[in-house]
Formats: C-alpha cells, sequence, structure tokens
C-alpha cells in the first residue's frame, strides 16, 4: 500500500521550520538526514510530525548543537 506521506518540524509555538519529506511514498521503512544548518535552527525542542495515510504522530525533538 502506498500513500501520501510527510515529515515536518515545528517549533514550540506552533510555527514549520522544516519539511523534510513530502512525496508519494510506497510501503516500507526509510531514513531521513536532518541538516539543521541548512534551517537555521538553534538548540532547543522542536515537534516532528509524521502522517502518512491515516496515520498521524506528532513526538518531541531535542536539538543540541
Amino acid at each position: 500500500i502506498a500513500s501520501n506521506s510527510s515529515l515536518k518540524v515545528y517549533d514550540l509555538l506552533g510555527r514549520e521550520v522544516a519539511t523534510l519529506v513530502n512525496e508519494y511514498k510506497p510501503a516500507g521503512s526509510y531514513s531521513v538526514r536532518f541538516n539543521t544548518s541548512k534551517f537555521g535552527l538553534s538548540s532547543g525542542v522542536y515537534l516532528y510530525t509524521l502522517k502518512t495515510g491515516n496515520y498521524i504522530q506528532t513526538r518531541k525533538m531535542i536539538l543540541l548543537r
């Protein structure tokens, strides 16, 4: 089964700071490199949301520089 998948990073105010994946993907395991210098992010707490099909998950991420 394939579906549109997205992986986005947000700051604690809910502003989107990065879109890492936004494409149609078949079922499977994937990995993504997150180069924070490209997005100009500083150390702190961020949220990331993974959406694919009917599945949505949001988790906390701590960025240390």
